[in-house]
């Protein structure tokens, strides 16, 4: 399936800065096209996914690419008073319009970082999460290889993620709405552009073999794909060696 757009992605070089200045743009409206655009059904794929990561009271979890931390606060309430989340993203905007969410998760804290060079020591977490994120990181082996350096061993590492459906009839109706993403984003958000980058870069994006394969390069192993909205959005997740 071919995108329905015609700009192209920046170049890999030039990556990292255009998505940084694209989410610092659109972080206004962000949390309103989400249930926009997913027909409200976000975080009900939040919920499934941060079940996969199987926390327990106590634990410590890290959230990369967090955005406005909806995903953090999730994760949040799996772990209880006595467990940390901690929610880490690279536009310093998404960051600001999330703090507002914490007054109600005290034990969830948002901060700055970048994903390819993450600012913890190794085997820190029981568990490293990213929603639909880690197609947005320049070099996706290298945000794995953080990733799963900041696991404990025997902990888990959870990838929410957009993938490219194949069933034909599903592939035809995915497709009809990306070509209607950048209008109705752009419309509410005033960022055409953000919403060709998005649905772009989900076909741009590495297949689910694929990305299984970079984890497993990781240093993850028993990684398991788990389909969900008619193989439109996946769970991926592996334990840490």
């Amino acid at each position: 399936m071919t995108h329905p757009v015609s700009e192209p992605l920046p170049a890999p070089e030039a990556k990292h800065d255009y998505v940084e200045a694209m989410f610092d743009a659109i972080a206004p409206r962000y949390d309103l096209l989400n249930s926009v655009l997913s027909l409200k059904l976000h975080g009900r794929w939040r919920h499934t996914a941060a079940r996969q990561a199987e926390l327990k009271a106590g634990d410590r979890v890290l959230d990369v690419c967090t955005g406005t931390g909806d995903f953090a606060c999730e994760l949040g309430r799996w772990v209880g008073p006595t467990g940390e989340v901690i929610g880490t993203d690279f536009s310093k905007e998404m960051l600001r319009f999330g703090e507002p969410k914490l007054a109600k998760h005290p034990n969830v804290t948002l901060q700055w970082a970048d994903t390819q060079a993450l600012p913890f020591p190794d085997a820190h977490f029981e568990a490293v999460t990213v929603a639909f994120g880690i197609r947005n990181v320049a070099d996706t082996q290298q945000g794995l290889n953080e990733m799963a350096r900041v696991t404990k061993p025997g902990g888990r590492v959870v990838i929410l993620e957009f993938n490219r459906p194949t069933n034909p009839v599903v592939a035809w109706g995915y497709g009809l709405y990306q070509r209607l993403m950048p209008a109705i984003g752009g419309m509410i958000s005033g960022r055409r552009s953000a919403y060709v980058y998005l649905p772009a870069s989900i076909d741009a994006f590495h297949s689910r073999e694929q990305l299984k394969t970079l984890m497993e390069t990781a240093g993850l192993h028993s990684v398991t794909v788990t389909d969900l909205n008619l193989g439109t959005v996946v769970i991926h997740r592996g334990i840490k060696k």
